[in-house]
């Protein structure tokens, strides 16, 4: 089991109280232990997410298999129009990480958020190190969305990132306008037409060469993350990159 480079006070407070309403069994295989403070995943089910690594495709950090030893962009993001300089993920949407995630955004499973959270400061800290980076920006919900959900996921485990890297969090520049239908059974091109005028910046907001972390929990095709950093962009951001803890395939 890696350990978790996620900790603080607040997340001891967390633990302890999890560990009081929760028996320290893995909420995924039931067979093994695992903490509150591991997000109740234990070390067997650990095993089994699969981090990206190189080689990748420069843009969108799609995941390639084989030796490519030279910067490449895929076909994909050759045909598109995105936004960002570049979309990294910290590990591939398969289970188990997939299964956590529908589980913690459509179930409300909040004691999976450590492991999930962990993921992605594991990956995003060290490449995110010494680039200068002014802020961190959660991909925003529509309010009603929020009303429903009754979180952001993408908030939520921007913070931790936030924490770790001293970049500071910013939740209120970017504003989700449209209640659009969700993402998953979409093609490419409605994914695209779906969100294109989701997105505003709050009133009076100027980045003026801001440099900025776009943040949200699943990258499929970019279509949401693009449309943000157009945005931003359009206000006045020098450049945005994106990072998410799972890429879809």
């Amino acid at each position: 089991m890696a350990t978790s480079v996620v900790d603080g006070p607040w997340t001891r407070w967390r633990e302890a109280g999890l560990s009081f309403f929760y028996p320290e069994t893995c909420q995924l295989c039931a067979g093994a232990r695992a903490t509150a403070g591991e997000g109740y995943v234990c070390a067997g089910c650990w095993q089994r997410v699969r981090f990206i690594t190189p080689p990748f495709c420069e843009r969108c950090g799609l995941p390639f298999p084989g030796d490519l030893t030279t910067p490449f962009e895929c076909a994909n993001c050759r045909a598109m129009e995105l936004h960002f300089s570049s979309a990294r993920s910290a590990v591939v949407a398969k289970d188990p990480v997939l299964d956590v995630i529908h589980r913690y955004k459509y179930q409300r499973a909040l004691w999976f958020e450590p492991f999930l959270a962990d993921l992605l400061v594991r990956q995003a800290r060290p490449a995110l190190a010494g680039g200068e980076w002014d802020f961190l920006v959660p991909v925003p919900l529509h309010p009603a969305k929020r009303r429903e959900r009754e979180f952001n996921q993408a908030e939520r485990l921007a913070r931790p990132l936030a924490a770790a890297t001293g970049i500071p969090l910013n939740t209120q520049w970017v504003r989700r306008v449209a209640p659009t239908r969700t993402q998953t059974l979409l093609s490419r091109p409605e994914r695209a037409a779906n969100v294109r005028r989701a997105f505003a910046l709050r009133p009076g907001v100027r980045l003026q060469g801001a440099r900025v972390v776009l943040v949200d929990d699943v990258f499929t095709t970019g279509a949401t993350t693009s449309a943000c950093a157009q945005v931003l962009l359009a206000a006045g951001a020098a450049q945005v990159c994106v990072w998410t803890v799972a890429r879809g395939l």
